[in-house]
């Protein structure tokens, strides 16, 4: 179901919470996005369902038994949907979540009344002392999806054929894994395996990953599932999708080129993926829809059932994300993180609607709260790579012409310290940023995803 540009995304918007009308915020009242959440005094449980607005969250769940959110008795049905995270994504595609964003609009919109603000400041606290939590998923499904990461990688270790038959066809995906996905500011500890004989003939090695990895990508929560048997169609795509967060899917290469044939990841991926708090919804991203990817004279076209005329004009959202990095000697120096690549969204090769319909083609049921991640974000510019893999490597597969390096040919980056990296070092931090961007709109965001490596276990 496409979401229309309505009266919701009105830049001239203004909230009775001051700090939203800043026009740096991320969180102005034309976002508003979801977040599980516990109040200062209640920290360390975050069951309650919360609501970014400026430098502050609204914990929804305890203002509805003082002010109707949609209009119903304070402690019937609204209530349930408020306190349980999956009922309310079940409803969210139906227009419940829709309806509560138009309605907190009118609740923290500057004409409220002195008398309702004084009830809502009640339910009201500073972002930094609340207690945060991504939803946690039932599954997670990663995708490949960008066809410039696919033939960077491709190009390192397949130069005469980066992509493999199937690529401009299918989404590409493999299913990972749930139980170690983890909240923004979780540490990272590095991983421990095999990793690939020194010589060929020879034994694998075993100790700590030596090349971990962060990658760039955004994530869709599922808000209305399908039974089993009954696939999604296209047109009715993003009517199962609640809303969109920040993801790393922290890999571990050496680990990775070890296992990954001929199966695909397993441990270099399970040990950790970061999920940022806030789920922007679908309705706050409409002013930033564009067109999806522009195939290139000569690539196939999606078959029918992964086709649209909305998806054509309209699959793609231009979301703009960055990666930053602060080592610890940064961290100690008082250095700022320095930014690592920038990159956008609507670069992907598939869209979010053929993510889902690809999915389920098959009668594969989602269910409400299941994460599908884009995988790696890149485009076509060195600086705009979403993972050190990439980053680092001297090959430019989209150069004219091609530039076409063994994939162990590498350039270090270089950090204010002095620091050379190629892949992530013990100690990083690593911070990333999406935000949208459009004249005649506000600027929205989606926070921050971030986390730091941990030495390995010994």
């Amino acid at each position: 179901m496409p979401y229309d540009i309505n009266d919701t995304h009105d830049p001239k918007l203004e909230s009775w919470v001051e700090s939203a009308n800043d026009p740096e915020s991320d969180f102005p009242i034309q976002n508003l996005p979801f977040v599980y959440m516990a109040s200062p005094d209640d920290m360390g449980s975050a069951e309650h369902l919360g609501l970014r607005i400026g430098d502050s969250i609204l914990n929804l769940y305890e203002l509805s038994h003082v002010v109707p959110i949609l209009g119903k008795s304070a402690r019937g049905e609204e209530l349930f949907h408020l306190e349980n995270g999956p009922s309310l994504l079940d409803g969210a595609s139906s227009g419940l979540g829709q309806q509560i964003r138009k309605r907190l609009q009118e609740l923290l919109g500057s004409s409220a009344s002195d008398a309702l603000r004084a009830q809502i400041s009640e339910h009201l606290f500073p972002e930094d002392e609340c207690f945060l939590e991504h939803i946690q998923p039932l599954d997670y499904t990663d995708f490949y999806a960008s066809l410039h990461h696919a033939t960077n990688v491709g190009s390192m270790f397949r130069p005469d054929n980066p992509l493999l038959p199937n690529y401009k066809h299918i989404p590409i995906g493999y299913h990972g894994r749930a139980s170690s996905i983890v909240p923004s500011g979780t540490p990272v500890r590095r991983p421990v395996g095999q990793q690939a004989p020194a010589e060929e003939g020879g034994s694998p090695q075993f100790g700590p990953c030596k090349m971990l990895d962060f990658e760039l990508e955004m994530g869709m929560i599922i808000g209305r599932g399908n039974e089993l048997g009954e696939p999604i169609s296209i047109a009715d795509a993003e009517d199962h999708v609640f809303g969109m967060c920040i993801v790393n899917d922290w890999s571990a290469r050496d680990l990775q080129k070890w296992e990954y044939q001929p199966l695909g990841p397993f441990l270099a991926k399970s040990f950790a993926t970061s999920v940022s708090p806030y789920i922007v919804t679908m309705e706050a991203l409409a002013p930033f829809r564009t067109p999806a990817f522009a195939r290139a004279a000569g690539d196939p076209q999606p078959l029918p059932y992964l086709d649209s005329d909305y998806n054509r004009t309209s699959g793609g959202i231009d979301i703009t994300c960055e990666v930053w990095l602060a080592s610890e000697q940064m961290r100690s120096r008082d250095l700022a993180p320095v930014r690592l690549c920038k990159s956008s969204f609507k670069d992907l090769y598939w869209t979010l609607a053929q993510f889902v319909t690809h999915h389920t083609v098959n009668g594969c049921n989602l269910q409400p709260g299941d994460l599908l991640a884009s995988g790696t974000i890149s485009g076509a510019t060195r600086d705009s790579r979403g993972s050190m893999l990439e980053l680092t490597w001297d090959g430019d597969p989209w150069a004219n012409p091609p530039v076409v390096v063994p994939g162990t040919q590498r350039t270090p980056i270089k950090l204010p310290t002095g620091e050379e990296r190629k892949f992530l070092a013990d100690g990083d931090e690593v911070i990333i940023k999406a935000y949208c961007e459009r004249e005649g709109f506000r600027r929205i965001g989606f926070g921050e995803c971030r986390g730091t490596i941990e030495a390995a276990r010994t």
